[in-house]
């Protein structure tokens, strides 16, 4: 009886094999073929040519502003994720259920509204704008705006990596430190971080990859001025409007490299965690 009912729910094996099939296909079709065609074109008149458009001015302008938004917005997610899961998991306050809401909310809006957002506030013509003018502060078309868009696009992913986890992990070591004597950034040294670090680094990893590769939000209030608030993906789209191709393949084989290092510590990141479920 256990060996029918086992038979019963295995599909056909050509139905598998049609499944494996299918699925190879649309992988090698709409993943490996793409990545293969950025580096061919990328590499299409040289290595000389690939390294002269990687080190062109502009390129290594928008190289360094890239890593400089994120150097700004990556460590200001965190602060902002690791003090919302905190409140959530170990706290209830009036507006929690809002709050945890609101969390959400850059995931759910479109990056290039949320960038119209900030020109609204920001902007010569917005609520905030007759007065950044008056004491000579530039926000939209430069490098706060950027930084700005940036940070509303990335601060849930830290959050809603270690709100689950710290609700799942409980209070009772913690409350066990605090009656020991500990203080609480001991406790939280000691005992709440090396819980969560593998949550953390995930949300991290997250966070950095879509401070480095975001489009939309920043393509708004970044005005588009070359070698100043152009980042690497609004280099690679300015480059290719040029019709230098090899410009902005180059360009779009570093994002290409950013994504596959994602991935790959994603997924060692993934394994850790469930081994350190397994342990606990």
């Amino acid at each position: 009886m256990h060996n029918s009912s086992k038979a019963a729910l295995q599909d056909p094996l050509w139905v598998r094999y049609c499944l494996m099939t299918l699925a190879l296909l649309v992988v090698g079709l709409f993943l490996c073929l793409p990545l293969a065609s950025i580096f061919f074109q990328a590499f299409a008149k040289g290595w000389q040519a690939y390294a002269e458009q990687i080190s062109s001015p502009d390129a290594l302008a928008a190289i360094r502003l890239t890593l400089l938004v994120s150097a700004i917005s990556l460590p200001l997610s965190v602060v902002f994720g690791v003090s919302a899961a905190w409140a959530i998991a170990r706290f209830d306050f009036p507006g929690k259920g809002l709050f945890t809401t609101l969390i959400d909310l850059p995931f759910s809006v479109s990056p290039v509204t949320a960038g119209l957002l900030f020109v609204l506030l920001f902007g010569a013509h917005g609520w905030f704008g007759e007065w950044l003018q008056a004491h000579n502060i530039k926000i939209i078309f430069a490098v706060p705006g950027i930084v700005f868009a940036t940070l509303f696009i990335t601060c849930p992913f830290v959050a809603r990596e270690l709100i689950p986890l710290m609700q799942e992990m409980g209070s009772e070591e913690e409350e066990a430190a605090l009656s020991m004597g500990a203080g609480p950034w001991t406790m939280f040294w000691r005992v709440t971080l090396p819980n969560i670090k593998w949550g953390l680094l995930y949300g991290v990893v997250l966070c950095n990859a879509r401070a480095m590769g975001e489009f939309g939000a920043v393509s708004v209030v970044s005005g588009h001025i070359a070698g100043l608030t152009n980042t690497l993906p609004l280099h690679v789209e300015a480059t290719y409007n040029e019709y230098n191709a090899v410009g902005a393949f180059a360009a779009a084989s570093l994002l290409t490299v950013l994504a596959v290092v994602t991935l790959v510590v994603k997924s060692y990141l993934e394994w850790q965690q469930q081994r350190n479920r397994q342990h606990n």
